[in-house]
């Protein structure tokens, strides 16, 4: 049976046939109703129209600490690398561990970055626990687009609270995290829990 518009108060009949053999096989895709709910996100029109991967002169991990704390959600800097919140975050208190030099991968690192960005992790970790309660962490780098890096050209530690009871039915099914907490307030939560330097 053909499916009627909502304007349309009319019985189908044979005539409906051709029309709903071309919904059936997907030639009116557009305006045909499905289970799929939408979550619009226009904030991220940029990664679609320019490509996911902004150019060196736009990476946000360059200017970043440019910025004051609050507007580049930074939490704490070191002398080589620096600790912020993820704009995207998979849950509260999903923090990002950058170097400050422009480099897409690990190996690329000196010495003394790779040492700070180990101490910022670890630190990371106990600020987070304390703040946020959590039951363990996911702590990774993706290097390269192939491995699915969001920012491929500037390595970048995710150091990502996790708890117990996080799993619910929202991202499994509607493909959607929810957020409890904002993330200004949870940078200043973190920042005035970090240890002073």
């Amino acid at each position: 049976m053909a499916r009627l518009g909502l304007d349309d108060h009319r019985e189908p009949n044979e005539q409906d046939a051709p029309v709903a053999d071309s919904v059936e096989s997907g030639a009116h895709l557009a305006g045909v109703p499905d289970e799929f709910q939408r979550l619009w996100t226009p904030h991220r029109l940029v990664y679609i129209q320019h490509g996911q991967q902004p150019h060196q002169d736009d990476c946000p991990f360059c200017h970043a600490p440019q910025m004051s704390d609050e507007d580049g959600l930074i939490v704490a800097r070191g002398k080589h690398a620096y600790v912020l919140l993820n704009l995207f975050p998979y849950n509260s208190g999903h923090l990002l561990v950058c170097p400050y030099r422009h480099i897409p991968t690990y190996d690329q690192a000196t010495p003394e970055e790779v040492a700070e960005i180990g101490e910022l992790t670890q630190t990371a970790m106990r600020v987070v626990r304390s703040v946020s309660k959590n039951d363990g962490f996911n702590i990774g780098m993706n290097q390269g687009i192939v491995a699915g890096a969001g920012i491929a050209g500037h390595l970048h530690q995710h150091v990502v609270p996790r708890w117990a009871q996080d799993s619910n039915f929202l991202p499994i099914i509607a493909k959607t995290k929810a957020l409890p907490q904002l993330l200004g307030d949870v940078r200043a939560a973190i920042a005035d829990a970090w240890p002073a330097s």
